[in-house]
């Protein structure tokens, strides 16, 4: 099984943040958050390898020096169009699994990995780990590439279960809090910083003063924006 991570560039990266982070910070933060989810792939010895499609330098830099494979794409056209792509050349070199996770999932450790590698059943098959909301799609494995049609987004979830079954194939769902928190959002960003820190992500952010300045953004106090959801549990 390979895993694939795409990435879009990183200049203007994380825009829903930008009333709390800065241009410069968001980018930091981007580039961070992806070396957090290559590092934990990297370090999942189930997975053949770890490729990336990106078209951004920087990224690029990354993936050179920890050592996943690059696949370039010419120019932005959305994370279904690169992950298409991207499966589409390794099912032609003969990989029957493909995993694709994105790079804002930076509480991912390898314990989450490895169960939905274990879990994964036998081709033609698909698995699925849910954003924390049950919109996104923060995990997708297929067996062999390209049996379900792909259709990322913001509300790709439920249309991915409705892909599969139109494909003859039954997902199968699993819940992993670690992998249910892609960083998009303020509220996000929140339950990232309220996580024990342990990953670079986190360390960024501390450094950067953000908690502090996040509670100013709030109007000064600790309490969470209205709606908000609880935070998300640690799996180690």
């Amino acid at each position: 099984m390979w895993a694939v991570v795409p990435i879009k560039d990183f200049t203007n990266a994380k825009e829903r943040l930008s009333r709390i982070l800065s241009p410069s910070e968001r980018r930091a933060l981007a580039r961070i958050m992806a070396e957090d989810v290559l590092r934990t792939l990297l370090a999942v010895s189930e997975l053949e390898g770890v490729a990336v499609i990106t078209r951004d330098a920087e990224a690029q830099e990354l993936c050179t020096g920890l050592g996943a494979r690059i696949f370039t794409e010419p120019r932005n056209e959305g994370q279904t169009v690169a992950v298409v792509s991207a499966n589409r050349v390794l099912k032609d070199e003969g990989v029957k699994d493909v995993l694709t996770v994105p790079g804002d999932v930076p509480l991912v450790l390898p314990r989450d990995v490895r169960s939905v590698v274990a879990a994964h059943g036998d081709a033609p098959a698909m698995t699925i780990v849910p954003a924390r909301d049950h919109r996104g799609s923060n995990c997708v494995v297929l067996s062999p590439p390209g049996c379900v049609t792909l259709r990322f987004g913001r509300n790709s979830f439920y249309p991915h279960l409705d892909a599969a079954r139109e494909a003859g194939i039954s997902p199968l769902m699993i819940e992993l809090p670690n992998l249910a928190l892609d960083v998009d959002t303020s509220d996000d960003l929140d339950l990232l910083m309220r996580e024990p820190t342990r990953t670079c992500a986190q360390e960024f952010l501390t450094d950067a003063g953000v908690p502090g300045r996040f509670h100013r953004w709030l109007g000064g106090t600790a309490a969470r924006p209205q709606g908000s959801a609880v935070a998300v549990g640690a799996t180690k």
